[in-house]
């Protein structure tokens, strides 16, 4: 009897790991605002679903990264759903305080510009297989905006 439990596991499990899975991917990420508190910056996600129905999104979260230290960080809960057979463009807000741009005053001196890691986790609500993370992850930089993009 145990070797019959094993092999329908066994067989539960292969099935559920070959299962088509959406994919994301950090498209973008771009200066959105310049206010006199921070600066908003936001990242495009684009997410495609393989199913032939919608997926909800649980929850969006997001580091981000500049000289090895967090700038930003933070969750978006509930931000709709994947369409489907669709490609979803998602927008993530990046908000950066300019106290903490001003403790990166070396790297942003050399070129005024900021290199950054972006961290993304996409958590969605897969029929089956349950609460699922598709980890992202994205490297680049972004130019700083001058007096005059703010005045």
């Amino acid at each position: 009897m145990s070797q019959l439990v094993d092999k329908a596991k066994n067989f539960v499990a292969e099935k559920v790991a070959n299962i088509k899975k959406p994919e994301a991917d950090v498209t973008d990420v771009d200066l959105k605002h310049v206010s006199r508190e921070n600066i908003e910056y936001g990242a495009k996600v684009a997410v495609n679903n393989p199913y032939s129905h919608s997926i909800p999104i649980c929850e969006i979260s997001y580091t981000f990264k500049s000289a090895g230290r967090e700038i930003a960080s933070g969750t978006i809960p509930d931000p709709g759903s994947l369409r489907a057979n669709e490609t979803t463009m998602l927008d993530v807000p990046l908000k950066v305080p300019y106290n903490i741009l001003v403790s990166l005053a070396r790297d942003i001196g050399r070129d005024w510009d900021i290199d950054y890691e972006l961290g993304v986790g996409l958590t969605i609500d897969l029929p089956i297989i349950g609460n699922f993370t598709i980890p992202l992850s994205k490297k680049g930089e972004i130019k700083l905006p001058t007096l005059s993009d703010i005045f």
